[in-house]
């Protein structure tokens, strides 16, 4: 298997956590032992206004030079402008494609090859219909903006945090809607908890349309200080010929995280469960 970290319980979102500069939590992913890192496109790591083209390069520069691959970038999904693709206002949506193409054009700069895809929020007074099609809508022009710069969109599941797409069905009707190449699915071990459902299920459900896996136990703990069945997601890909990043989405809900150790006791525990 081969590991990724976010880079969510490093920064300041959406808590204000211990924060550190991007430059800083590469060089120690790096150390822990990963083999990727997923970027948060959030202050102070990745808003892409914020990061110059000097910076970019530099950026690129430090992963080479550091043997860490640059696995995924994921918007910030929520709060301040909101960039909800299945909201009523024509502005928002429009602000929102906006929003993850100059993601996916800083993905393509720093080597990333996959960008996620939060499909939204049903604001009340509209339905899910009305919603669904404003997402898929959006996601169309995403990745035909993404398939210029062969970039994938993965389709992610959020019933913890959205209500249009919750789970494996949800992610994976989406994605045939689309009717675009470079759209696939992905999954959060933290949101199928959530629903009470089980991670080994989303995997043989979505197959070879899953590109991505977010690891997270409860209450976004590392792998192994919860409940989650680790040994049966890891049976469950390996049966899959799942190739592709397991990434450590943790830590970020509270600052009362120390994100070194997280990020250790998160690969320590899964590289065991991979032999045993």
């Amino acid at each position: 298997m081969k590991y990724a970290c976010n880079t969510w319980m490093y920064g300041s979102f959406p808590s204000w956590l211990p924060s550190y500069p991007l430059e800083e939590v590469i060089t120690r992913l790096a150390k822990i032992g990963y083999d990727g890192i997923e970027i948060g496109c959030a202050a102070p790591h990745a808003w892409p206004a914020y990061v110059s083209p000097q910076k970019r390069k530099a950026l690129r520069s430090l992963l080479v030079d550091e043997n860490l691959t640059p696995v995924s970038l994921l918007p910030a999904p929520g709060g301040g402008p909101g960039h909800n693709p299945a909201s009523p206002s024509s502005a928002e949506r429009k602000a929102t494609i906006e929003h993850y193409k100059e993601v996916i054009d800083l993905a393509h700069e720093l080597g990333a090859g996959l960008v996620l895809y939060i499909g939204g929020w049903q604001i009340f007074g509209v339905t899910r219909e009305e919603a669904w099609k404003w997402s898929l809508e959006s996601l169309q022009s995403i990745a035909e903006h993404a398939s210029r710069a062969g970039i994938v969109i993965a389709v992610e599941p959020t019933a913890a945090d959205s209500n249009v797409i919750e789970g494996a069905d949800d992610a994976l009707q989406l994605m045939r809607a689309s009717g675009k190449g470079n759209v696939k699915v992905m999954f959060d071990t933290f949101h199928a908890l959530y629903r009470n459902e089980v991670g080994a299920d989303y995997v043989r459900a979505m197959g070879k349309d899953l590109v991505h896996v977010h690891a997270a136990d409860m209450n976004r703990l590392p792998p192994g200080d919860g409940i989650v069945d680790w040994h049966g997601l890891i049976r469950a890909l390996k049966e899959q010929n799942f190739d592709r990043y397991i990434t450590m989405e943790i830590g970020f809900n509270s600052r009362s995280v120390e994100p070194d150790r997280f990020a250790q006791r998160a690969i320590n525990f899964l590289k065991r469960v991979e032999i045993e």
